[in-house]
């Protein structure tokens, strides 16, 4: 009897560490356009049709005066890397990446945003 009651105890203990880990999902939404932010960290820039954009944690910016500005990410822009939390969707057969709500292809060493 004894160990039965050490059984519940322990399966309920686990029932909550589950429960309480489910309710810690951090959901990561792209800031709105428009949106104006002071520092960006370690941003990367990156050149597309003569126009600098500063790219950090899978958001887009363009630089305006000291501060940047959020943007939509520049459809056939490139990058080298995606930040880990991207999901990998096939559609219509084809290998995609998405971050953040921006799709993107892999192409050689890099990947380029894209419509879907």
């Amino acid at each position: 009897m004894k160990a039965i009651k050490t059984i519940l105890v322990v399966v309920a203990f686990l029932g909550t560490m589950v429960t309480a880990n489910a309710q810690r999902m951090v959901v990561r939404v792209y800031p709105k356009h428009g949106t104006v932010v002071t520092k960006v960290t370690k941003p990367k820039v990156v050149v597309h049709n003569k126009t600098n954009f500063h790219f950090a944690d899978g958001v887009w910016y363009k630089a305006q005066n000291k501060k940047y500005v959020v943007c939509a990410a520049p459809v056939g822009i490139k990058v080298r890397r995606l930040p880990r939390a991207r999901k990998v969707v096939v559609v219509n057969g084809r290998k995609l990446y998405k971050y953040r709500g921006i799709w993107y292809k892999k192409t050689g060493r890099n990947y380029i945003v894209v419509n879907v």
